[in-house]
């Protein structure tokens, strides 16, 4: 057995009591010795784009800016152009956008929006005194509608504190790269590691077999609206509490025939690992000082002026300073660079909104405390043949949330349950020149999550398990089926961290064995084909830590990305320790049990 592993199970078998409030949370790791002498690339594992295939017909780089100390400062914004040189219609646009950074620093939040709409949700990597880079990539197709204008701003808010003990600054670059129908394939992909599935032939289905999970937003829409706060800091709303309701009011054009909301949050503060906050019982029987509480559930949902539309327990996506900053360098988490958003369809709803008047969508945090960043996009697709469509809204059946929770805890030790399935089912029909068509909409949910506390708090464990389930059919007067979509997802982490005492020399240090394990799956579903995607990560270390500084400490983490759909599969797996990448392997292989 190796020292390391010895080691951890040393502290394991010899905690002593610490209070369970100091974990799990945020630490920076630049006291470290660097083991590298050079700046060093960082990466977020996930299946390729479309667009990875091909060569982009034009390039446009929109901004380069360093974001130093911007706390409490408004975003940066720039006026945003379509290229002249290849005008729309495009078949794919992509958001490249660069990021280096050196010193110490805090992990950021960060937004990009055009116009007020969201593009990008990200979060910075935490540098070392050698310097890191990143890179992000995602397609933004979907928004060719405001791709195309030429009045608006493109933003980004990033806010940053630098001091004497704070010195990185984050230099950021944004590109969009456009793809038109006739893009040239990517000549030779043998020696890039994210396409090892070309490495024995090119295949003429290479683009098909990488599309991605936006069936709904085929094709794109007409009209964006974005659902979002003012901009001075940030269009993001701030939700500080269960009881914060912000939404904004807006007048839906007459001709709709489809509407759809994509949502985009985040959670930090207090909450920012809400999925192992204990209850308040807890924290006051034990006279903690901790403000993390409200136990460990936690729903984000949306209203139409008030009213119950939709919801979803968010994927806990683990910033790059969370649990211990060591398991991210250099592969992050799942969804640090690019966090998911969740999609509604509203067309069941166009009955109540097609009347001209304005109307208010709101959003909320069940249970939850300070503090979330939530905003939306309101696609909308219309009518070109019809200034006015009929509608109705037929179901609509008020969401069941079912919530068991039991608690058993003597002093800082015991357990903490809930159990939590939401189910919700909306009809409607819209009569446009497309055809008198009914669209279904259902989604539910289930979650499950205990946090238990042994050894006088000092060992917590952290099991939670969310499958959701989101489907949408629409069929014609007839009742035969025009279109169908679904998407289920699978979010399973295990998180356990075990404090003792650092060394006797050093008096304000402790150290921390900590393992992450979670997993994003998804299966997504439209018409006859399907694609799976399978995104699981596994991370195990200790870390010296003074303050929230990291002294020393290792770190292990595995991940592997397997994607397949009809055309083929992909699968990238990687090993990393020490800051390096141990191994990484590439393959177009279908796997018998993926």
């Amino acid at each position: 057995m190796s020292v390391f592993f010895l080691f951890l199970l040393f502290i394991l078998l010899f905690t002593v009591p610490v209070s369970p409030s100091s974990s799990p949370d945020r630490y920076t790791k630049s006291l470290l010795q660097p083991i590298q002498r050079r700046p060093r690339e960082y990466l977020e594992l996930a299946n390729p784009l479309p667009s990875d295939f091909l060569v982009p017909s034009c390039t446009h780089q929109i901004f380069r800016y360093s974001f130093a100390n911007t706390i409490n400062s408004p975003p940066f914004s720039t006026h945003y152009t379509p290229p002249f040189d290849c005008p729309a219609p495009w078949s794919h646009v992509v958001l490249d956008l660069r990021a280096k950074c050196r010193g110490e620093q805090y992990d950021r939040i960060a937004g990009v929006w055009l116009g007020g709409a969201e593009l990008l949700r990200t979060s910075t990597a935490e540098p070392t005194q050698c310097g890191i880079f990143w890179k992000v990539r995602k397609d933004i197709t979907r928004y060719s509608s405001l791709l195309q204008r030429y009045d608006l701003n493109l933003t980004m808010m990033l806010e940053n504190i630098v001091n004497n003990i704070y010195t990185g600054v984050y230099h950021i670059t944004v590109t969009f790269l456009y793809y038109k129908d006739n893009a040239a394939k990517v000549p030779s992909l043998v020696s890039d590691p994210n396409f090892g599935l070309l490495r024995d032939k090119q295949r003429a289905d290479g683009v098909r077999m990488w599309q991605g999970l936006g069936g709904l937003y085929e094709p794109s829409a007409d009209f964006i609206i974005p659902i979002s706060d003012r901009g001075d800091k940030g269009f993001w709303f701030r939700i500080e509490s269960e009881l914060d309701s912000p939404s904004k009011g807006i007048r839906i054009p007459r001709n709709t025939y489809r509407a759809v909301l994509e949502l985009y949050v985040s959670f930090h503060g207090n909450d920012e690992f809400w999925y192992s906050n204990p209850p308040n019982s807890y924290i006051k029987t034990n006279n903690l000082t901790t403000e993390r509480g409200n136990g460990a559930y936690r729903e984000v949902y949306v209203t139409i002026d008030g009213k119950f539309v939709g919801s979803e327990a968010p994927f806990p996506v683990v910033f790059t300073g969370g649990v211990n900053p060591l398991f991210w360098e250099p592969v992050v988490g799942i969804g640090a660079f690019n966090l998911p958003s969740y999609d509604f369809d509203l067309t069941p709803f166009l009955g109540r909104l097609l009347d001209g008047k304005i109307h208010r969508f709101g959003f909320g945090v069940t249970e939850g405390i300070a503090y979330w960043l939530v905003n939306a996009n309101l696609h909308l697709w219309v009518d070109r043949k019809s200034s006015k469509v009929h509608a109705r809204s037929v179901v609509y059946n008020k969401p069941r949330l079912k919530i068991k929770r039991q608690s058993d805890f003597k002093l800082l030790d015991g357990s903490f349950k809930v159990e939590a399935e939401s189910r919700a089912l909306f009809v409607g029909w819209v009569k446009s020149s497309f055809g008198n068509l009914t669209t279904v909409f259902s989604q539910n949910y289930r979650l499950k999550n205990v946090v238990s506390f042994k050894n006088n708090g000092a060992y917590k464990l952290v099991k939670q398990k969310v499958r959701s389930n989101r489907e949408v059919r629409v069929s014609n007067d007839r009742d035969q089926s025009v279109a169908h979509v679904s998407v289920k997802r699978g979010c399973p982490l295990t998180l356990i961290t075990s404090t003792q005492p650092g060394r006797k020399k050093k008096k304000n240090t402790y150290l921390l064995v900590t393992n992450v394990s979670h997993a994003l799956s998804e299966r997504y579903m439209q018409g006859n084909s399907a694609s799976v995607v399978n995104n699981m990560q596994d991370s195990r270390g200790w870390m010296e830590v003074e303050d929230h500084s990291v002294l020393s400490g290792a770190a292990i983490t595995r991940q592997s990305v397997a994607y397949r759909n009809v055309f083929g599969c992909y699968l990238r797996a990687v090993l990393a320790s020490k800051g390096r990448l141990i191994s990484d392997n590439t393959t177009s292989g279908c796997l018998s049990s993926f």
